[in-house]
């Protein structure tokens, strides 16, 4: 049998393809809840909280130079003065609030709708407070609870990452490597991890040279051909800071040392439950 070979043929396939390519990428937009135990979120909170504060106590709450705003709790949240226009998103009043439906609330927390410190001058003077100190405590508690809501995020940002990807095979790619990660020992902690300290990868502002450095970069360019999911996952990250020093407008290459000793704690044992 002859098979067709007018342009109206060729047309109406392309356009069929299209069609089908477009409702499989539709069919793996659909996110999976990511479950994990309160055991987990505690040993995932714990190395997380040992990448972005040192496991210290004092650093559960801190103010940096340079910044208006406090950052608190294991994921260094971010909490508005009321005179302080957001610039950034703002996350611990949404952390409060999902930790309530988990736990109670102390009364003095429940009632403050910004930071107690107006700046960073008085945060200083009132670093070492009562107040402080209970919050740094409250915090100190619930590091599981933060775990949770980073996952939570996590979630939320899936969609949005692969809402940003045009190309149907690279959406389902970027899928697919996804909850590969996620299934891994120490897969939650590093796209948490990741997240929470390079982004998604979307924002058009988080780009040198309209290159991004972000979870959806990260996961477009992993090749597990060859390599196991969680050395993949490395791999990329690696290089895709690697390229961000390298488009930088500036020297960041000081950098890159403490990030790459943080990408290897995604390869390490994970810890017995």
């Amino acid at each position: 049998m002859k098979t067709p070979s007018t342009p109206i043929f060729w047309s109406i396939f392309f356009i069929l393809s299209l069609l089908i390519l477009s409702l499989i990428a539709q069919q793996y937009t659909e996110p999976r809840e990511i479950v994990i135990s309160q055991q987990q979120a505690e040993i995932i909170g714990e190395k997380i909280w040992l990448n972005e504060g040192a496991g210290k106590f004092d650093n559960l709450v801190v103010w940096n130079k340079g910044e208006d705003f406090p950052s608190l709790g294991i994921g260094h949240f971010i909490w508005y003065p009321e005179h302080v226009t957001a610039s950034f998103t703002e996350s611990f009043p949404e952390l409060i609030t999902f930790i309530a439906n988990k736990r109670d609330i102390p009364p003095w927390l429940k009632n403050l709708r910004f930071p107690p410190w107006r700046n960073r001058q008085e945060f200083l003077r009132q670093s070492n407070s009562l107040l402080t100190n209970n919050l740094r405590r409250f915090l100190q508690e619930t590091k599981a609870e933060q775990t949770l809501f980073m996952v939570q995020r996590l979630e939320k940002a899936l969609p949005k990452i692969l809402k940003s990807i045009k190309n149907p095979f690279a959406k389902m790619h970027v899928r697919e490597n996804f909850y590969h990660v996620a299934m891994q020992n120490n897969g939650v902690y590093a796209l948490v991890d990741y997240v929470n300290f390079k982004g998604e990868g979307i924002s058009p502002k988080e780009r040198y040279k309209n290159l991004g450095w972000g979870l959806a970069q990260v996961l477009e360019n992993m090749d597990t051909n060859n390599q196991n999911v969680m050395q993949a996952f490395v791999n990329s990250a690696e290089r895709m800071l690697s390229r961000r020093v390298a488009n930088a407008p500036r020297d960041e290459s000081r950098w890159l040392p403490g990030w790459r000793k943080r990408l290897n704690t995604y390869l390490e044992p994970p810890t017995r439950e």
